[in-house]
C-alpha cells in the first residue's frame, strides 16, 4: 500500500510539471537579448554611404522607419536586395522608409568594408540609406541576429514587428510578406500580427561574438586509449 502511494505522488508530480516544447525553446533562445516587440528602440547616429552622419530622428516625415540588418556578402542578403529596395519605393512615399546597416566587421568580411558598401549600393541604385554600424554597437542593442534581419518601428521608435521579410529565399514561392502585412495592419492602427517571425540569412560577423563562442567550448578530452600512437620512425 506504501508503494502505491508513493508511486501515485510521483506521477502526479510529473504530471504536474510541463516542459517546454522544441519550439518553445527556439522562442525563448531568439527572443532573449535585444529589442523585443512593443520596446522603445534607442537612437542612433550612423555614417551613411554619402558619407553623412544619419540618425533616425533627422528623417523628417515618417509614420515609421524599416530598419534592416544586412550587408554585401551574404548570398540571402544577396537574394533579398531588390525585395529591399521595391520596400522603400513602395513604402518610403507613405512614410515607412528603409533604413538599410551593415553590421558586419570588414577585418572578418572585407566585402563589408565602408568603401565596398558605397560600390555595392552604387552597382545596385539602392534608393535607401545604407548605413555603417562601424564598432559594431547598434546591432547588438536591437537584438540582430542575421542578415537580413528586420526591425519594424513606428514613428515614435516603438518596435512593432521583429523577423523575416517574407517567407521564401526564393521571391517565386513567397507566400507570406510578413513586412508588408505587418505595415497594412499598422495603417489600419492595428498591432502586425504575427509580431515576430525567425529571421532567415546569414549570422553577423563579429570578433567579439566569435571570442565568446571560442571560450565557450571545452576542450575535448582524450583518455588514454583514445590518444594516438607514435610511429616507429
Amino acid at each position: 500500500m506504501k508503494q502505491l502511494i508513493l508511486l501515485f505522488a510521483a506521477f502526479i508530480f510529473v504530471a504536474g510539471f510541463t516542459f517546454p516544447t522544441k519550439n518553445t525553446f527556439k522562442t525563448v533562445s531568439e527572443k532573449s537579448k535585444g529589442y523585443q516587440v512593443g520596446d522603445v528602440a534607442a537612437d542612433f547616429n550612423l555614417k551613411n554611404i554619402d558619407d553623412k552622419m544619419v540618425s533616425l530622428e533627422s528623417i523628417k516625415d515618417v509614420k515609421g522607419y524599416i530598419v534592416v540588418f544586412t550587408c554585401n556578402s551574404c548570398p540571402v542578403s544577396i537574394a533579398y536586395e531588390d525585395r529591399i529596395i521595391d520596400l522603400h519605393k513602395k513604402y518610403a512615399s507613405m512614410g515607412y522608409p528603409v533604413v538599410a546597416i551593415n553590421p558586419n566587421d570588414p577585418d572578418l568580411k572585407p566585402d563589408d568594408s565602408f568603401e565596398e558598401m558605397k560600390v555595392r549600393a552604387s552597382e545596385k541604385e539602392f534608393p535607401f540609406m545604407y548605413l555603417f554600424d562601424e564598432g559594431q554597437k547598434v546591432y547588438p542593442q536591437y537584438g540582430a541576429t542575421r542578415t537580413p534581419h528586420v526591425f519594424l518601428l513606428d514613428k515614435n521608435r516603438r518596435v512593432k514587428y521583429i523577423g523575416a521579410i517574407d517567407d521564401s529565399r526564393d521571391d517565386s514561392t513567397i507566400k507570406n510578406k510578413y513586412v508588408e502585412v505587418a505595415i497594412t495592419q499598422m495603417e489600419k492602427g492595428e498591432d502586425p500580427n504575427p509580431p515576430f517571425t525567425k529571421a532567415m540569412g546569414c549570422s553577423i560577423k563579429d570578433k567579439k561574438a566569435k571570442r565568446k563562442r571560442s571560450k565557450g567550448k571545452r576542450p575535448v578530452l582524450r583518455s588514454p586509449q583514445q590518444s594516438p600512437k607514435k610511429g616507429n620512425g
